[in-house]
């Protein structure tokens, strides 16, 4: 049900939130469907959660707001329900407020998921039954809130090997529970454990903060040119300011395709544009379409 009569709203919570694009992909979106909500961004650490979860459940016209890092851990304990993908993940990027029977409730969802695998499906070779490889390598970088969900759409796409290149193994013990449960074949490696098995990946997926990637560069040996990557190899960055970021300019310098983390964003959006306004049936597609527009991003 929505929400009582008042300015419907919503936001994005973070920090630091300043770059966030977000509400340009929201506010766009919610003017090509015809929709009244205003979209803001919310600078908010670990610690305000509880008293954020609160004003949701009190201050008039909430619909819902996106979740960012530091927070997707954060919010969990302070709602009333999570669907069954934030159960498995342990981490959500979307709380949709709910008025029912005059009460509040609030329930998270993730849709970082969705916004990984229609991002890469936008730019991977269709998958051709028998014709495949019976293996299909992947790899993410990093192993937080972020990397959970990219395993989740690994195995959505059709990846049976993940390799977690991460710095230290023992923060990467849930990304690698989670693989199991999800039927992958998984292990960490460090850089050079990486660097050797590039050639063999589909697809890498960075999930670090912005610059954080930079000092792989040279490990994986992507500073060398073409040769080092397999064809038609694929890097999402989810990190998508400043653009494009020194380790996809480096991707591409080597032959591969680079997709922007602006693009996980818009169809991630799109997702919580439908939990937000409360519409299913609508042109997606034009709508889409606007929101890249509106971030200058290509049309997919």
């Amino acid at each position: 049900m929505s929400a009582p009569s008042a300015t419907r709203r919503a936001a994005v919570l973070g920090h630091p939130i300043g770059h966030s694009r977000s509400p340009l992909l929201h506010s766009a979106a919610y003017r090509a469907l015809g929709v009244d909500i205003d979209y803001a961004a919310i600078d908010m650490l670990p610690q305000e959660a509880a008293s954020f979860a609160a004003r949701l459940r009190t201050e008039p016209g909430w619909v819902g707001v996106s979740v960012t890092m530091p927070l997707k851990a954060a919010l969990i304990p302070h709602l009333d329900g999570l669907s069954e993908r934030v159960k498995r993940l342990g981490a959500l990027n979307t709380v949709v407020v709910e008025h029912v029977a005059g009460a509040v409730r609030l329930t998270g969802h993730n849709t970082d998921v969705d916004g990984i695998v229609r991002a890469l499906e936008d730019v991977l070779p269709a998958r051709s039954g028998n014709a495949e490889p019976q293996e299909r390598r992947a790899a993410i970088l990093g192993a937080g809130n972020t990397a959970l969900a990219a395993l989740e759409a690994c195995a959505l796409l059709g990846y049976t090997h993940v390799d977690l290149a991460v710095r230290n193994a023992e923060r990467a013990a849930g990304a690698l529970a989670l693989a199991r449960d999800l039927g992958l074949s998984c292990e960490t490696v460090d850089v050079a454990g990486a660097a050797d098995r590039l050639a063999h990946y589909g697809a890498v997926i960075s999930t670090l903060p912005a610059h954080a990637a930079d000092a792989f560069i040279v490990p994986l040996g992507l500073d060398r040119g073409t040769g080092v990557l397999a064809p038609g190899a694929v890097l999402l960055d989810v990190a998508y300011d400043p653009w494009p970021s020194a380790i996809a300019a480096a991707w591409e310098g080597a032959g591969g395709t680079v997709v922007s983390g602006m693009s996980m964003l818009v169809h991630q959006g799109v997702e919580q544009v439908k939990y937000f306004s409360g519409i299913q049936d609508a042109d997606w597609r034009h709508v889409t379409n606007v929101m890249c527009d509106a971030v200058g991003l290509s049309r997919p």
